[in-house]
């Protein structure tokens, strides 16, 4: 009875035990609840300050150059066959062949100059004739200028028959296509990609072209005679020469562009029109705005760039533009950055605009 006493009383003290410490420690966490809420209130009421480094914005004297990517094009392409439809007695070259300025490659059926030539003998025996009778008074003037008019007329006519019977080469060149044989009749309708009628075609490869588009504000910097160099994937380490050879006079009103044609030194023909080729055109030195790299941000989701400045203790967000790269770093085009002021290099990728800075030193 005594033993059932004494386990009752410890029970009930360990009930008041429990009982009391759960009290004490719920206090304890309303307490700290409390405390926690009004630290909150007052880190609320604080703006945050990111600490920063900067530098001073200077331009820099830079060697300026314009890079683009173009195909290589023949310097001239003739697609070459005679005035009128006839038949082809002969052609002398094959698709590979090199042909010079002058050399025969086509010969056309010649039974209409034949006919053209004994005209012209009939037309000038007569003009011989009238000239005499001229002279002497004998005829009227209207009949002189006639038998002149048809004298030169039928000339005109052999002349052009001539030409357009034995087509000879107009250029230095390779032959690239070919679209009829020997013995054929040639129908001048249009066969070839670029839409024209041929009987050949003829390409200048030495020197080859290519035709760039530039934008509108270095259009006073392009001049003719301007050097440029150019490379290709093919010939690694091979740099190949070409100048500037004309400079289109209009801008594109939809692209602000105007283009440019650079002719490229190929002694050794190892470029050839089709190839894919890089051009860097140099032009005079400049002043440029040059900033580290890691100093430019990309807006999420955009290709926009932009950086951060020191403005009187708050970063100020500014929209650039990216140029050229210069090793670990690049050029910068903007109307809102100026020399002089303070970019932010460091601590800048966890700023919004207008955010609270503290430059380090």
């Amino acid at each position: 009875m005594i033993i059932f006493k004494i386990k009752k009383m410890r029970a009930i003290l360990s009930a008041g035990v429990i009982i009391f410490t759960a009290m004490l420690f719920a206090s304890c966490n309303e307490s700290d609840n409390v405390n926690k809420e009004g630290q909150d209130k007052n880190n609320q009421g604080e703006e945050k300050i990111y600490p920063v480094r900067v530098m001073k914005i200077k331009k820099q004297t830079v060697s300026k150059t314009l890079e683009y990517s173009a195909n290589l094009i023949a310097s001239k392409e003739v697609h070459y066959a005679p005035a009128s439809p006839g038949r082809i007695n002969n052609i002398t070259v094959e698709v590979g062949n090199r042909v010079t300025k002058g050399q025969v490659l086509v010969e056309m059926d010649k039974t209409q100059l034949q006919q053209a030539l004994t005209q012209l003998e009939n037309a000038r025996s007569n003009y011989s004739r009238i000239d005499t009778l001229n002279s002497l008074g004998s005829i009227s003037e209207q009949q002189y200028e006639q038998a002149k008019t048809q004298f030169e007329l039928a000339k005109t006519n052999v002349d052009f028959l001539m030409e357009n019977t034995t087509l000879m080469s107009p250029i230095n060149g390779i032959v690239t296509g070919k679209y009829y044989e020997s013995g054929e009749l040639y129908s001048g309708a249009p066969n070839t990609a670029a839409g024209k009628a041929a009987i050949i075609s003829l390409m200048q490869i030495d020197p080859l072209k290519v035709i760039v588009s530039i934008s509108q504000k270095y259009f006073p910097d392009i001049k003719k005679g301007m050097k440029a160099k150019v490379t290709s994937d093919i010939y690694e380490g091979d740099v190949f020469e070409g100048a500037v050879s004309k400079v289109h006079p209009t801008i594109d009103a939809g692209t602000r562009t105007f283009q440019t044609e650079i002719l490229i030194e190929n002694n050794e023909e190892k470029l050839r029109p089709g190839m894919f080729a890089n051009i860097e055109l140099a032009i005079k030195d400049a002043e440029a705005l040059i900033v580290p790299a890691i100093a430019i941000l990309k807006q999420e989701g955009t290709n926009n760039r932009y950086v951060f400045l020191n403005d009187n203790g708050n970063a100020k967000q500014v929209e650039v533009t990216p140029g050229k790269r210069y090793d670990d770093k690049i050029e910068i085009i903007t109307n809102g950055v100026s020399e002089g002021g303070e970019l932010i290099i460091e601590g800048h990728p966890n700023l919004l605009n207008g955010s609270k800075i503290k430059v380090i030193k």
